[in-house]
């Protein structure tokens, strides 16, 4: 399997994954024609700040389980933006208002997004 193939089946695993913890508003964007951070971004919401934490370690934990451990995970104290660094997949796991504000799915416009 190549690596943009394997990408985006990781991708799509914790998309599903985030669906399954009743995460809201999951995107998943191929940033590959773009830039040089990853191949995918994962965007989800949560209600509150104890949904986003346990959308994170359920990710953590699944992956973990597998072998797949994150590169770097940032924001889990606050819990208003976590993001997980699986290397060419990029987790942004928001509190509802903090997704509002940045509107990453603006700001990567030109990202084609995936169907899941």
């Amino acid at each position: 399997m190549k690596e943009k193939e394997k990408s985006l089946a990781l991708a799509k695993q914790i998309a599903n994954i985030l669906e399954d913890k009743k995460a809201e508003k999951i995107t998943v964007l191929d940033i590959s024609k773009l830039t040089t951070l990853g191949d995918y971004f994962v965007i989800a919401s949560g209600s509150n700040t104890t949904l986003t934490k346990a959308l994170a370690g359920e990710i953590e934990d699944k992956l973990s389980a597998q072998g797949i451990e994150p590169k770097r995970i940032d924001g889990e104290r606050s819990a208003v933006w976590i993001l997980m660094d699986y290397y060419d997949v990029i987790v942004h796991i928001f509190h509802d208002e903090t997704r509002d504000f940045y509107c990453l799915e603006r700001l990567w416009a030109d990202a084609e997004k995936i169907d899941l």
